[in-house]
């Protein structure tokens, strides 16, 4: 502990958030890769329809990721708060209320999901060329939502302990034996989106056992002990409360993927759905560096501030959006170059080329600067503010984005749906730089304090 406590609070932060950060980023670039390789293996394996199908239940998988993350990163920022006072019995208890409350309500989540999968995938877009794909694709995909959150909630506690490597090498784990199974399944076996979904799942479950293996015998600070998931109201209210924001920024993201493929169905066709759900891929893989990144830095500038070291906390905040901005702008110029080759990864399908290209044209604009507001709402959630955090999350998708989306398709067609993306990222771009700005001001002056 005291070794962890001289690195936490005392290491050059640009090196310290890179030795946290390189393996983030390894971990979620790894994930990245199984998501491409999984559409890539769909598209081309099964067709551009079954790739629709797949579309279609991510806001499903989406609202499970929100109460995963929720918790996850709400309790991640819990124990490193308490890990900089000292108290690791109180991080412990956390973790145990944890585990228990993201697997409680996944459950539910579960349930729900079976009892009503028709008219939840209508819901979200699905038309009758892709609902039949969509539907094989949920049957075996929600048996392993337990499994998926359990793993993705407790990556995040795991980083919160200085454990970088051990969460890379649970997402590395997953994602290696997805791809593999993917090849597998869709190409040997002509198994189909089934294929997809049981290599989905049987790849969780790989990283869950990693999981639980370190948690019960390894070398680490903290346990999952059956007498700490006994709920507490004070750690569950601090769990949803910093975590709320991730929960607001994935179940907006659900929510802006139905609305699109809404309008998407209305003013385009079902290749406009394949088309957004290559480029959300593309999309993805684009983010996971800058998430990397997050990852590294939260749980720093966290115990920095519980040990009240807020020229610390600053320092990382400003390395933080240097890295999140420089591979913002990698990913900007990788799209904007090869926005024909990227399309042509996952199909052969013309109509879904053409229509993606275009759409990458309009909707990339925005990308050197998400990296900026991505890390304002993640130093937010660190340091324990959740009320500032979820504002920030919410600004882009449900204060902009959406509304959006809504209004400037019946103006200017389907267009109007890809350039909703651009202006959002500048708007929550603006709010992110006025709310960080402020909190920046009120740590100097606690900076101030602490010398006089």
């Amino acid at each position: 502990m005291d070794k962890r406590h001289n690195i936490m609070g005392n290491y050059p932060m640009n090196k310290l958030l890179l030795k946290f950060s390189i393996p983030a980023i390894i971990g979620m670039l790894v994930n990245a890769l199984y998501n491409i390789a999984d559409g890539i293996f769909i598209g081309k394996g099964v067709g551009a329809l079954a790739l629709g199908g797949v579309t279609i239940a991510m806001p499903i998988m989406m609202v499970m990721m929100a109460i995963a993350l929720m918790v996850g990163v709400g309790a991640a920022s819990s124990i490193s708060r308490r890990l900089g006072e000292g108290n690791v019995v109180s991080a412990e208890k956390v973790l145990g209320e944890a585990v228990s409350l993201n697997l409680i309500v996944n459950f539910i989540l579960t349930i729900i999901i079976f009892a009503y999968m028709d008219k939840i995938l209508i819901i979200c877009g699905a038309t009758p060329n892709i609902m039949p794909y969509a539907k094989e694709y949920m049957n075996v995909i929600a048996f392993g939502i337990l499994v998926n959150s359990f793993a993705m909630s407790t990556n995040h506690t795991i980083r919160a302990q200085g454990n970088a490597k051990t969460a890379m090498i649970s997402m590395v784990i997953g994602a290696v034996v997805n791809i593999v199974l993917d090849y597998v399944f869709i190409f040997i076996f002509k198994m189909g989106v089934t294929g997809a979904a049981v290599a989905t799942i049987v790849a969780q479950s790989s990283s869950a056992i990693w999981i639980i293996i370190y948690y019960l015998k390894g070398n680490n600070i903290l346990k999952i002990r059956i007498s700490n998931m006994k709920f507490t109201i004070k750690n569950v209210k601090e769990i949803i409360s910093v975590g709320m924001a991730t929960f607001f920024r994935q179940i907006s993201g659900s929510l802006l993927m139905v609305i699109v493929n809404n309008m998407l169905v209305i003013y385009g066709n079902d290749y406009y759905i394949v088309s957004l759900g290559i480029i959300n891929r593309v999309m993805m893989f684009m983010f996971m560096p800058i998430y990397g990144i997050v990852q590294g830095f939260q749980p720093i500038a966290g115990f920095n501030y519980g040990a009240k070291k807020f020229k610390r906390v600053q320092e990382s905040l400003k390395y933080a959006n240097i890295y999140a901005t420089i591979l913002s702008v990698i990913g900007f110029l990788i799209v904007l170059i090869f926005p024909t080759q990227v399309m042509k990864m996952f199909t052969h399908n013309q109509i879904t080329i053409d229509i993606g290209v275009d759409a990458l044209s309009m909707m990339i604009w925005g990308l050197p600067i998400v990296g900026i507001q991505a890390i304002g709402a993640s130093w937010f959630q660190a340091i324990g503010k959740g009320i500032e955090s979820v504002i920030l999350t919410i600004s882009r998708q449900i204060l902009i984005l959406i509304p959006l989306v809504i209004i400037l398709p019946n103006f200017i067609g389907v267009d109007g749906v890809f350039y909703s993306y651009p202006v959002s990222d500048i708007g929550s771009f603006l709010i992110t730089i006025m709310l960080v700005t402020k909190e920046n001001a009120a740590l100097k002056n606690h900076r101030i304090q602490q010398e006089f």
